[in-house]
């Protein structure tokens, strides 16, 4: 994942502007751990777009900002749109001239062809502002759920700010706020608009009823698999041994061969794990990669590696929740062994949980309406916690993850199915997430053992090791006193 910030309409006089450029080029370098790879800044009048770039698609060619062909439409992007190909050849029928390979160089095309309204085109994940210089305006949007982070504020002269993360805003606006998954902001209509509205959306709309379709669950979640093999760089899949990162790897391995990426790589996936010495997740991760083939990386740590870690985690992930911080720091100390490796982009198993329902609690929903509403809330909140840890936990050190549990294609068809088929029923012999376990138990050409595929979850934090959590309890309790 890259790293942008946008300054837009400051007031500065013009004498003043090489000094605004300057502080600019200064804030946007605090979101360099993201996009170690190149820095881009264009300035049109009191408008300044910066970037910092983690080359994954084109890296030869696809610098930011991108530009259309007389470079009136000015983009930058934190994001991979996973349709480009096709995007791309609409757009070259239409008489578009592209500049360089990059997926992402396709917006300032559709924003030529369609105004505003193109949002929903894109299929991927992202986060951009873009400048239309011919009519003085600009806008900008985030992906549906939130998987990129992205953040906005006023300056105290009206200016609107707008970066991948808080610590480029926080020294020079007023106020900012998190950016809405799923909007965009027009400075056209002076405000946010809700692009993405899927039926599940409004939670107290009329509950799901499709009937489950086993199939067309197993052959969604392998097409959000397979759109997140484009790349050009070294990739693998972190693995836990559990069933939803077990079911990326599964899937990866299984379409790995017919992909430009296996052209360029090779067909051997890497897989990689973290973990205490003889934690959960590092046995069932080795057993899942020896079953499937991967070429297997097992880091371990300790719990005062962990400890020493926690102030960065919590500077790069720029929260303080007790259990995404808990969740983060394992996941950060990982992803720094893995760009040691080279590798540059890992796909993950995020979102799962609250699709189906997948955490303990969900067993006591009364009913199916109870239920759905549930997910539907988990869902919408993701952006606060699973995707912004394994965003910003991997961005740190210049990683990219991919969630294909969180492709927008997938959650419509997973968000329509019956809540009814969702809920744990034992007298039916259904545990948590049943409807997704029960779409890959193909008995003819399995994708897991079946004790792995029915294994019951661990949070993250736990299977790394249970005495991590003991040790951050115990850490805390000797540096924090106790106020009544």
């Amino acid at each position: 994942m890259c790293g942008i910030l946008a300054v837009l309409g400051c007031a500065d006089e013009a004498s003043l502007q090489g000094k605004k450029r300057a502080r600019v080029l200064e804030l946007s370098r605090r979101l360099k751990h993201r996009g170690p790879d190149w820095s881009g800044l264009r300035q049109v009048g009191d408008c300044y777009l910066s970037h910092q770039r983690l080359a994954i698609i084109d890296p030869a060619s696809g610098d930011q900002p991108l530009y259309n062909e007389d470079e009136s439409v000015v983009v930058t992007v934190n994001g991979e749109i996973y349709n480009h190909e096709n995007l791309r050849t609409h757009l070259s029928a239409a008489g578009h001239k592209f500049r360089t390979g990059s997926d992402c160089e396709v917006i300032a095309h559709l924003y030529e062809e369609h105004g505003e309204g193109f949002v929903d085109m894109l299929d991927g994940v992202f986060s951009f502002v873009l400048l239309d210089t011919r009519h003085g305006r600009f806008m900008a949007a985030r992906d549906a759920i939130g998987v990129t982070p992205l953040y906005i504020g006023w300056g105290i002269d009206g200016s609107v700010w707008i970066s991948s993360e808080m610590k480029a805003l926080h020294d020079e606006c007023e106020h900012f706020e998190i950016f809405p998954p799923g909007h965009l902001y027009s400075s056209k209509e002076g405000g946010f608009t809700r692009w993405y509205n899927p039926p599940w959306y409004d939670e107290e709309a009329v509950i799901p009823s499709v009937r489950y379709d086993p199939l067309a669950l197993r052959k969604a979640f392998e097409k959000a698999v397979i759109k997140r093999l484009m790349t050009d760089v070294p990739f693998g899949v972190l693995l836990s041994g559990g069933l939803d990162s077990s079911l990326v790897a599964a899937v990866t391995v299984r379409h790995l061969a017919g992909t430009k990426a296996a052209k360029r790589w090779g067909t051997k996936l890497h897989s990689f794990c973290v973990g205490l010495e003889g934690s959960p997740d590092l046995k069932a991760a080795k057993e899942v990669a020896d079953h499937l083939g991967t070429l297997h990386h097992e880091f371990h740590f300790t719990v005062q590696d962990g400890i020493d870690a926690i102030e960065d985690v919590i500077y790069h992930t720029e929260t303080y929740d007790v259990t995404t911080i808990r969740a983060s720091t394992p996941m950060f100390l990982m992803s720094r062994k893995i760009k040691s490796l080279g590798v540059k982009m890992v796909i993950s198993g995020e979102g799962s949980d609250e699709i189906f329902g997948g955490y303990l609690y969900f067993h006591k929903a009364p009913n199916k309406e109870e239920f759905h509403r549930e997910t539907c809330r988990k869902i919408k909140a993701l952006h606060q916690y699973d995707c912004l840890r394994a965003n910003k936990a991997t961005s740190a050190w210049g990683l990219e993850a991919r969630v294909p549990f969180l492709d927008k294609e997938f959650i419509n068809e997973a968000m329509s199915i019956d809540p009814e088929w969702k809920m744990v029923r034992p007298d039916l012999g259904r545990i948590e997430k049943w409807v997704l376990r029960k779409a890959f138990d193909d008995e003819e050409n399995p994708f897991l053992p079946k004790h792995i595929l029915y294994r019951q979850k661990e949070q993250f934090s736990d299977g790394v090791g249970y005495s991590w959590i003991d040790g951050l309890k115990a850490h805390a309790a000797s540096n924090v006193s106790q106020f009544s």
